[in-house]
């Protein structure tokens, strides 16, 4: 690929972190999900290093329930890059008695994940993972330092963190100790989109609208899959134009109403819309501060 001079200060700073985590640590892996945020993450990475490969493995935790979509894009555009992709599944915490996979209604795999990955963290001796949470999408995010300590049990202390000033990025860490790394920490959902527009960055289908056998719960559109995602009798399965605006599992991630097919129509849908991309996430809907939460434990 070629460069060129940047003159979006957003790129610029997320290729400086990034270049800052190469520097500053020895095992750096970048959390990816396939959704938009990490897959834009991949173009930082390669802009950052290039002429050179992206310096570090991608690590993907695979709760089993993701979108078929998702894994199918993971997969091509790691072959076509020559990225190396380590995967750990949830399943197997599950299979080991690590973890109790939930029942009902509302069930997800996605609280499940936070075991996998620290147990990944301690397989690989990662000291900076490199995710694309941001600020706007959620209050407990919004309170997260760029590089953003955890200790040794891989819990974050929302009241204990790192001033930082000046762009000074600090990755002194102690023993035991890991960092959660966010260059696009101070993007906005639509800067996200707009990047992917002006980069001409392939992205999974389901973000654009397409016809596919939904169900309706709590005035949620659910994606119909009967092996991962509950439906009660009475809930009906038909067929919908639908788009997901952010990609979780299966059994937590609703979709939304849409006729935007391609990335033009996708910018203008977000620039107008007043609506959270994370409002139809029902795992963040289950209590007032249910990210924090997850966050303190160990979650992305």
């Amino acid at each position: 690929m070629k460069t060129t001079l940047s003159i979006n200060p957003l790129e610029n700073e997320a290729i400086y972190i990034l270049r800052e985590v190469a520097a500053q640590f020895e095992r750096p892996v970048l959390l990816f999900s396939g959704g938009k945020d990490s897959i834009t993450l991949v173009r930082l990475a390669q802009k950052a290093f290039y002429p050179a490969k992206i310096p570090f493995p991608l690590l993907h935790v695979d709760t089993g329930h993701n979108f078929p979509e998702t894994i199918a894009f993971r997969d091509a555009l790691v072959e076509e890059l020559g990225l190396e992709l380590i995967v750990r599944n949830v399943q197997d915490a599950i299979d080991e008695g690590k973890v109790v996979e939930e029942s009902g209604k509302y069930a997800s795999r996605n609280i499940l994940q936070t075991t996998t990955l620290l147990d990944a963290i301690e397989e690989f001796k990662f000291d900076a993972c490199i995710g694309g949470a941001r600020r706007d999408e959620e209050k407990a995010r919004a309170k997260e330092r760029i590089f953003s300590v955890r200790d040794d049990f891989g819990q974050w202390d929302e009241k204990n963190q790192r001033p930082e000033l000046f762009d000074m990025l600090n990755g002194q860490i102690e023993l035991g100790q890991n960092v959660r790394v966010f260059p696009i920490s101070n993007w906005t959902e639509l800067d996200v989109w707009s990047y992917i527009q002006k980069e001409k960055i392939e992205i999974p289908s389901i973000y654009f609208a397409h016809k596919r056998k939904v169900f309706l719960r709590d005035g949620l559109i659910w994606s119909f899959d009967d092996d991962k995602v509950y439906r009660d009798e009475e809930e009906i399965v038909e067929e919908r134009t639908v788009r997901f605006r952010t990609v979780g599992d299966m059994s937590c991630t609703a979709a939304v109403l849409s006729e935007a097919a391609d990335i033009d129509t996708v910018v203008e849908e977000i620039r107008v819309s007043t609506i959270s991309e994370r409002g139809a996430r029902i795992d963040d809907k289950r209590s007032e501060a249910a990210m924090e939460k997850r966050k303190q434990q160990g979650y992305f």
